[in-house]
């Protein structure tokens, strides 16, 4: 757990319940990180993200006093999806998130777009590192892969060099 400005951030698993919460929250954030992509946050994204990813991924929601404010959408170690309610940005939840996720898998990937300046540098603040870019083929975008190594990962490879 994490103390934002508001109280404590709580994670916890998805519930079907949490839909109707998620896709709003989802929708307001992926609006405001990617002004870039045509219709995002809305018609066949947000239908993916119903009928797909809220059912396929490994799904954590992010509470403050209560109320959803984050999702994190994991496949296996990857993040699938990070998104932070934009009323809520700036107070622990997007680390919050990350931090779970590398509490569950250790060394940890994602993809971001290039794009999205602001997601890039929150994760490199967080320890991501890129390892490779691709054109997404859904948006023509450049995507980002970027790698969080496993805490303590970094510390033994130094020690292993000497």
């Amino acid at each position: 757990m994490v103390t934002g400005m508001d109280g404590k951030v709580t994670i916890r698993p998805y519930r079907a319940s949490d839909e109707a919460s998620v896709v709003d929250l989802w929708s307001r954030a992926a609006k405001l990180a990617h002004p870039f992509i045509e219709r995002e946050g809305e018609g066949e994204r947000a239908r993916k993200l119903r009928e797909v990813y809220l059912v396929v991924a490994d799904n954590w929601v992010a509470e403050i006093s209560g109320a959803v404010v984050g999702l994190l959408g994991l496949l296996e170690a990857e993040i699938g999806g990070l998104f932070v309610a934009p009323e809520a940005q700036g107070r622990g939840v997007g680390r919050a998130l990350v931090e779970h996720a590398a509490a569950l898998h250790g060394e940890v990937t994602l993809e971001v777009f290039e794009n999205n300046t602001r997601a890039r540098h929150f994760y490199g603040l967080m320890g991501f590192v890129e390892h490779g870019r691709r054109t997404d083929e859904e948006t023509g975008h450049i995507l980002i892969s970027m790698l969080r190594p496993a805490a303590g990962a970094t510390e033994s490879m130094t020690v292993a060099a000497h």
